[in-house]
């Protein structure tokens, strides 16, 4: 039999041991592979609702965990295919989900059910300690009658048992009520006297029991899995609570080396959640980073489709780097992921109001251009030959003055007015044939000008060169229409001619284009149909304006985003601010090329 007075210690240790050894609650094993849909989720909750709360409250937390990142999910997913299919042009709604009122309810119920089983857990623990008391009463009577204390060593025992045997009381209770027991049980045993030899047998009995626990302990710091093994160490103090004392002289050993054993578990489950939260530290600083690299955002630069599109591009580049960023800690997770989602929603909702005010404005151009085609198209049969002239040449330049419309419509409804101006000019041309004589000598005149360029000598001084071309081509341009079928081969070859004399003298590009671009002009103002013509390559060079225009603000608003104290954002720098200079360049020749238009209209 053992010695009771060590029991007694043992008991102690244990109560103090089981009052600093921290809860861990583990998930129901049918918890722990969760893969069900929504609908089975609340299917399963329909079954668990009725089950004793003990059993399935774990699996219900994470059930219902799990339900609203399906939610989630789905919503996000929706609402990008949403914004991919209407290019954010329109206010994106979730669909209402259907399972969620019943799921609410479901959750409702079980929760008033927890609220009742742990009202009757605690009225249980109040009675428990309320028999606790009344055992430790008990055995104080006993260790006072110190006459009879022999007599009293078996309701002594099945004191104790009883005493033990009653486990859940409150938590403040615990440390004042094991020190009363240790106090009366430690003046009992002093008062008792029991057999040597059977104490030594339970002393023996135990030992073994408690060297196999620190053996087991000593293993479970090889276990690779340290949250079990941390739940697996709970489990080895819970049995040595359960057994009994060893001899005084290795007593202190033995709990030195199960100690020991547990401390390496500890520390490692420790560390363990101590880089969890480093991970979790570290994924909030990469979140709060994105979160004001999208609020950075200068959208009131965004003045083009392109540029709003390009920027989408970034924004959904950035979603996808925050869905592979782990959690942050959960006191600042929602509040990022709210902080971010408010600044997407943002970015969305202005361009979607950027895209819907230029559709409007496109829209209201398109009706003017309808209008103007209706005029166009009511004059175009009129044989007042100067009047209806006037009027289709005021009408094509209020057709200018009109911004653009939807590219869907843009060519549509060109070619519609240019085809009631065409039809207008070209029957009035058919009443000019008088003029074709004209048009013979002005032939026999271009090419005249042609020979003078091909038998320019190589040998004259390039400034006198450059004078004499330039005299040749003042002299071309004031020469009238040539007959139709030969001015494309005449024009053909003065433009040879020319370019021959331009890379020899290596005269300014852009100088040599304008001018060349004027002898084009001069063509066409002398050609049929000259005011149709240039006012389609008008319309052609504002197009090409308002590209390159666009693309020049593209560059100039990705300027701000370089980096150039690198030796690569230097050198991006330069290559932008080249590519900058070269089309602001083109822009200033295509509008001196307007004007030389407008000047010939």
């Amino acid at each position: 039999m053992m010695d009771l007075h060590e029991a007694s210690l043992q008991e102690s240790s244990a109560q103090a041991e089981k009052s600093t050894t921290t809860e861990n609650v583990s998930l129901p094993e049918t918890a722990k592979e969760i893969k069900l849909s929504r609908e089975e989720i609340v299917a399963r909750l329909r079954e668990l609702v009725n089950k004793p709360v003990e059993e399935v409250r774990d699996e219900i937390d994470l059930l219902k965990q799990n339900y609203y990142k399906l939610r989630k999910n789905e919503v996000e997913d929706a609402r990008r295919k949403f914004e991919e299919e209407t290019d954010g042009t329109s206010e994106f709604s979730p669909k209402a989900d259907e399972w969620e009122d019943e799921l609410k309810d479901l959750l409702n119920v079980f929760k008033e059910k927890k609220a009742k089983y742990l009202e009757q857990q605690e009225k249980i623990k109040e009675e428990n300690l309320l028999r606790k008391k009344s055992i430790l009463e008990e055995i104080k009577k006993i260790t006072e009658d110190s006459d009879n204390i022999n007599k009293h060593y078996n309701d002594f025992q099945q004191l104790q048992q009883a005493f033990k045997e009653i486990t859940d009381i409150p938590a403040s209770a615990v440390n004042e009520l094991w020190k009363t027991y240790q106090l009366y049980v430690e003046h009992f045993y002093d008062l008792l006297k029991i057999n040597k030899e059977l104490r030594d047998y339970d002393f023996k009995k135990n030992l073994d029991l408690k060297l196999a626990i620190c053996e087991s302990a000593e293993a479970l710091a090889k276990n690779e899995d340290i949250v079990a093994a941390f739940k697996s160490l709970q489990s080895l103090h819970d049995e040595w609570r359960a057994i009994g004392p060893v001899a005084k002289e290795l007593r202190e050993d033995l709990w030195n080396r199960f100690k020991a054993a547990s401390t390496v578990i500890n520390k490692a489950h420790q560390q363990h959640f101590e880089s969890l939260k480093a991970d979790e530290q570290k994924n909030e600083e990469a979140k709060i980073a994105i979160c004001e690299e999208i609020e950075a955002i200068d959208m009131s630069a965004l003045k083009s489709f392109s540029a709003w599109d390009e920027k989408t591009k970034d924004i959904i580049a950035l979603q996808e780097r925050w869905k592979n960023i782990g959690f942050a800690s959960r006191k600042v997770n929602n509040a990022l992921f709210e902080r971010f989602r408010k600044t997407c929603d943002e970015f969305f909702k202005q361009k979607a109001e950027y895209f819907k005010r230029v559709k409007d404005e496109m829209s209201l151009n398109l009706e003017k251009k309808k209008a103007l085609c209706e005029k166009a198209e009511a004059l175009k049969d009129s044989t007042d030959w100067k009047n209806t002239t006037d009027q289709m040449i005021a009408i094509q330049k209020e057709w200018k003055t009109i911004g653009p419309v939807s590219k869907k419509y843009s060519d549509a409804i060109w070619n519609r007015f240019i085809a009631a101006c065409d039809y207008f000019f070209e029957q009035k041309n058919k009443q000019t044939a008088s003029l074709r004589q004209v048009e013979q000598e002005n032939l026999l005149l271009k090419k005249a000008v042609i020979e003078k360029l091909e038998s320019l000598d190589d040998a004259m001084a390039p400034a006198d060169a450059i004078a004499l071309v330039k005299t040749l081509m003042a002299e071309w341009n004031q020469i009238g229409h040539v007959p139709f079928k030969e001015k494309d081969k005449i024009y053909k070859s003065y433009k040879a001619a020319l370019d021959k004399h331009f890379k020899r003298l290596n005269m300014n590009e852009a100088q040599n284009r304008l001018n060349s671009f004027t002898a084009t002009v001069q063509q066409m103002a002398s050609s049929d149909q000259a005011q149709n013509k240039l006012y389609r390559e008008r319309e052609r060079l504002m197009r090409s304006y308002e590209h390159i225009k666009a693309e020049l603000q593209t560059y100039e608003n990705n300027m701000g985003f370089l980096n150039i104290s690198s030796k690569s954002g230097g050198g991006m720098l330069k290559e932008m601010e080249r590519k900058i200079q070269k089309l602001k360049d083109e822009m200033q020749l295509i509008a001196q090329k307007i004007e030389l238009i407008d000047e010939n209209l």
